[in-house]
Formats: C-alpha cells, sequence, structure tokens
C-alpha cells in the first residue's frame, strides 16, 4: 500500500508498506520496524504476542519524548497484555494497538500535526 505524506521538517514519515517492507523517509526496510519522530530501524518481532518492554527498548529509551505508542499488530488488531501497557504508562507512553496499515496512516497524520508519536509496526505481506 502506498501512502502520499506531505513532508515536514525531514521527519521520517511512512510512505509505503506490504510485502514485508516499509518505505520509510525514502529508504525501503525488510521486515518489522520502529519509527521515531526522527529515524526508523529495525524491529526484530513477528508476533503481536512477542512485544515485551525488552523489544520496546528504543521506544523507552526516547521515552520522556514521546507520549503514545502505535503499535501495528500485523493484518489484524491485537490487545497487547496489560503488564506491558501499565510498564509503558508508568513511563508516560500511553499505547494504541490496530493493524499495522492504520498504524502507519495514525503515525503520519500526528507525525504532522507535530505529536510526540512513535510506531512500533509488524510487517505485513
Amino acid at each position: 500500500m502506498e501512502l502520499r505524506p506531505q513532508s515536514a521538517g525531514g521527519r521520517p514519515f511512512i510512505q509505503g508498506y506490504g510485502a514485508g517492507r516499509f518505505r520509510v523517509g525514502g529508504t525501503l526496510l525488510t521486515g518489522s520496524v520502529i519509527v521515531l519522530p526522527d529515524r526508523a530501524e529495525p524491529w526484530a518481532v513477528t508476533d503481536p504476542g512477542a512485544v515485551t518492554l525488552a523489544s520496546l527498548a528504543p521506544v523507552v529509551a526516547a521515552a520522556s519524548s514521546l507520549d503514545l505508542l502505535l503499535l501495528g499488530c500485523g493484518a489484524a488488531p491485537f490487545i497487547p497484555a496489560a503488564e506491558l501497557r501499565d510498564e509503558l504508562r508508568r513511563l508516560g507512553v500511553t499505547v494504541e494497538a490496530m493493524d499495522t496499515g492504520a498504524a502507519c496512516r495514525t503515525f503520519n497524520v500526528l507525525l504532522a500535526e507535530d505529536r510526540r508519536v512513535v510506531a512500533a509496526l509488524i510487517a505485513v505481506a
């Protein structure tokens, strides 16, 4: 799926996703990714049930500059464990889980609004 976000200040908008890949800020990344307001990096998670605080280390490291984590759970929505949501909430980060496509689109809108958002996205076929 191709997205056509407007650019703003060099932020890494998600320009496309599918076939196990993402195009973020002009760079093609294979597999799951974490997209922060200033960069995108590979993410080893392939199943939403495997998301842990440890797997979200880049999010935890940046928590003081974030308000919202969009968790793209693949092709279908998934409810993350209450313990994970509580741990992130203690760090000041709220989790919104949804399918990966919705998370990509929502991330772009919120980033364009200069919101303090991060996306952890499981790749979809």
